[in-house]
């Protein structure tokens, strides 16, 4: 091969694989919008993102969903929903640390929270709620009494890391998928409508 045409190929190839790296983003946007909306999420096992996208579908596509692992700039949007999976009654370290080292960008356009937990397979009630959102979710953020919701979720054990699927089959928990598209999508109406109304 000829020093030219090896140089060549090497450079298309970098090329290709930068493409490719923006390419598969875990960014969701199919729908422009003139009002910025965001969806940011932390999952372990996809359940967290699952529910996002199908909230940013009730909401007819126009929110983008963004995996806080891509540490997405968010200060160009004008309203965020912010939520992800609980285990051990919080969400992920990372969340966690994202909201702290945001919150002057993220406070004033926070519209809505959301958490998908297990919740031993029983419908999450009130005190499920005030426990994973209003004493948690909220919390972290600064912001209360917005809307919020706590979804069922699912277990995978193949997605999960070999420590805790090894606790979680000590419970003799079934791998199970209770995560609803119609309740996230209802839950991104939900959103939707509570900011217009405003205004």
């Amino acid at each position: 091969m000829k020093k030219r045409t090896f140089i060549k190929s090497g450079i298309l190839a970098m090329g290709a694989m930068l493409i490719t790296k923006k390419g598969s983003s875990l960014e969701y946007y199919p729908r422009p919008s003139d009002k910025k909306w965001a969806v940011l999420y932390a999952s372990w096992c996809g359940s967290a993102r699952d529910a996002g996208v199908w909230i940013s579908e009730g909401m007819d596509g126009i929110a983008n969903v963004f995996d806080v692992r891509e540490n997405p700039d968010l200060s160009h949007y004008d309203n965020l929903i912010i939520g992800g999976a609980i285990r051990g009654g919080k969400v992920s370290q990372e969340l966690q640390n994202y909201i702290a080292g945001n919150w002057d960008i993220l406070r004033s356009k926070i519209r809505g929270y959301f958490a998908v937990c297990g919740n031993m397979m029983k419908p999450p009630t009130a005190e499920t709620v005030k426990l994973l959102i209003d004493d948690h979710i909220a919390v972290l953020c600064g912001i209360s009494n917005l809307p919020s919701r706590v979804f069922l979720g699912r277990i995978t054990y193949g997605l999960m890391e070999p420590d805790v699927r090894k606790q979680m089959e000590g419970y003799k928990m079934p791998e199970y998928d209770n995560l609803k598209r119609s309740e996230c999508m209802a839950f991104g109406k939900e959103i939707l409508a509570s900011v217009s109304n405003r205004g």
